[in-house]
């Protein structure tokens, strides 16, 4: 395998990654939500949404890579 191949490997691996870290956010904001704590969910919210956002720069190196 050469260095492309891995960096192929890695890349999807760290999209796989980064969603299930989106989603441990987006859970803890409902949490905090139902704790009264609404400033903090939003917080969350907002890492959920930007986390989500990187997974289209992953997309992008993929498609460069082929």
């Amino acid at each position: 395998m050469n260095e492309l191949e891995k960096l192929k490997v890695l890349l999807h691996h760290w999209m796989e990654h980064n969603t299930e870290h989106a989603n441990s956010y987006r859970a803890w904001a409902e949490k905090a939500s139902s704790l009264g704590n609404e400033e903090l969910s939003k917080i969350l919210i907002r890492l959920y949404e930007e986390t989500r956002k990187l997974n289209e720069l992953f997309e992008e190196a993929q498609r460069k890579i082929g």
